[in-house]
């Protein structure tokens, strides 16, 4: 018997580098397949990579984000399962958390909870960490709750901090963490609830 196929949409912002990282990652994959990319952000990179890779992009309107039902009727549409967070720089309405219960994970780039919260992301958090004296950094994989970034922890990843380093010089090994790893843990994370 064949097994069902969990379809998943990735949520980015940005340039994607993460979002195309899960679409190729789960492409040949048995169980699990990207379906569709959720951007709030028109001219965001991720748009066009996601169309080169041939997966649906929706883009969030403001009266669509902020009312829900047109919302949650598109992604029925799309049979999703979960939602994977991956540079989406918006806080989760009540409506999605209620509609996907422990089935929305994000990925921040710091070692929660520490650097985490309301304006702690990308460059902010390097630099925070920087400046902090830390001697090293790292990723949480963390599924989402109704805060920032206090969700329960799936995985984390550290690296060290080096001399001379720079916030872009950390994001760069932090993004190498973030494609080596966030596809597994989100594979893992799938199997745990679906048995397969």
């Amino acid at each position: 018997m064949a097994t069902a196929l969990t379809r998943l949409a990735v949520w980015a912002s940005g340039t994607g580098s993460n979002a195309q990282n899960l679409i190729q990652a789960f492409k040949n994959h048995p169980n699990i397949r990207v379906v569709l990319v959720v951007t709030n952000n028109p001219d965001a990179p991720v748009v066009a990579k996601a169309a080169a890779l041939k997966v649906p992009v929706l883009l969030l309107g403001p009266q669509s984000w902020k009312d829900g039902r047109e919302l949650l009727q598109q992604l029925k549409g799309y049979a999703v399962d979960a939602l994977v967070l991956a540079g989406f720089l918006r806080k989760i309405p009540d409506y999605l958390l209620d509609a996907y219960p422990e089935r929305i994970v994000n990925l921040h780039p710091s070692l929660l909870p520490d650097f985490g919260g309301k304006g702690m992301y990308g460059m902010h958090v390097h630099r925070a960490v920087l400046d902090s004296g830390q001697r090293y950094s790292g990723i949480t994989i963390h599924l989402v709750d109704r805060e920032y970034d206090t969700g329960p922890v799936l995985a984390q990843y550290r690296c060290d901090i080096l001399a001379g380093d720079t916030p872009q010089s950390l994001a760069d090994r932090i993004h190498a963490l973030e494609h080596a790893h966030y596809p597994d843990v989100v594979a893992s994370w799938v199997e745990g609830w679906t048995g397969t």
